[in-house]
């Protein structure tokens, strides 16, 4: 049996809300850097670990692997109660929770596999950038919807700061940006700048997700 998680993933990507939700809970983990979206031989490293070759993906301390950032967040708040990560099967937020881990997942941050490589579904590379600025305008209209529909309180679920706070202020700084995500989900942009500014996450944020100069465009 391993001691520690490991987490497989890259700076800014995907792992980051992982990273830190460890972090948070005070677990032990390391890093394995892998950036696919790099190229074949970055794939390649993912190739035992997570048949889709995609990060972040997560080794258990008993050997298991999960891959799914919405799954591995849920599984880990769920197994530590204590820290409040996640409303519990009996609270009122618990649907809500659910409902939105899915749709980040679902809606949203699936649509990166081809953005970050239109080749994937569009071959002729001169219609590569209207297939990348159509995907932003569906992300923001994700984002709009959230908003909408969400009545947050201090964090997204109310008092506590929960896996979906930590999820949406990292998918929320991929583009189109965090100024479009605050233009079109007006409600939701004091969590995000909440979550940046926790200091429990000073660290992460500074080594995984840093916020240089024009970060916001």
């Amino acid at each position: 049996m391993n001691e520690a998680f490991v987490v497989y993933g890259a700076a800014g990507s995907g792992s980051v809300p992982i990273e830190a939700t460890l972090s948070l809970l005070k677990l032990p983990y390391r890093v394995e850097e892998c950036a696919p979206w790099e190229g074949q031989q970055e794939e390649n490293k993912l190739a035992d670990i997570n048949p889709m070759r995609q990060v972040p993906a997560l080794a258990l301390p008993t050997g298991e692997v999960m891959s799914e950032s919405a799954a591995i967040l849920i599984w880990l708040a769920d197994s530590y109660p204590e820290a409040r990560l996640a409303p519990a099967l009996s609270e009122p937020a618990r649907p809500t929770f659910l409902r939105w881990m899915t749709f980040v997942s679902s809606a949203i941050y699936a649509l990166y596999w081809v953005a970050d490589n239109p080749s994937r579904i569009i071959e002729h590379a001169g219609h590569h950038a209207t297939v990348k600025a159509r995907l932003f305008d569906r992300i923001a209209r994700c984002w709009e919807l959230m908003g909408a529909q969400l009545r947050p309180g201090h964090y997204f679920l109310g008092e506590n700061l929960s896996v979906l706070d930590l999820y949406v202020a990292t998918a929320s700084r991929w583009s189109p940006g965090r100024r479009r995500f605050y233009e079109v989900a007006p409600g939701l942009a004091e969590i995000v700048r909440r979550v940046d500014a926790d200091p429990r996450l000073t660290a992460i944020w500074a080594e995984r997700f840093p916020f240089t100069q024009g970060w916001e465009r």
